[in-house]
């Protein structure tokens, strides 16, 4: 029981982190396309990389600690399935373009932030 409330506040701060990026996200940069669901995702990645590089390379955590950021927080702040909707509702319009920016974009820096957390952790 404890551990699924480890995970549940993690959860909290994600999915209200996630709502607001999203919200800025689209007022700053416009809705057009999805530059929250990119920031998110990337900015998800590289606390993944970071934190369990850092966790398993750098020190000794208690267990709770990856339920708490990498299930709950990262898990209720990423938004693979809404990057996957938007992504067929491109390919539905047929908008290739903007389907290949987000694809590649989300795909690649996030791929990236994973790389630069785990280096970040590794060098701390």
């Amino acid at each position: 029981m404890r551990d699924f409330l480890v995970i549940s506040l993690g959860a909290v701060f994600g999915v209200n982190a996630r709502y607001l990026i999203s919200r800025y996200a689209a007022r700053i940069l416009g809705p057009v396309f999805p530059y929250g669901t990119l920031i998110i995702n990337v900015l998800g990645s590289f606390v993944v990389g970071f934190f369990l590089a850092w966790a398993t390379e750098r020190t000794v955590v208690d267990p709770r600690w990856r339920l708490l950021v990498v299930v709950g927080l990262c898990g209720g702040f990423t938004t693979f399935s809404s990057f996957a909707y938007e992504s067929i509702a491109y390919l539905e319009q047929g908008q290739w373009a903007l389907l290949a920016t987000n694809v590649l974009s989300n795909n690649l820096l996030s791929l990236a932030a994973v790389l630069a957390g785990v280096a970040l952790a590794r060098v701390l």
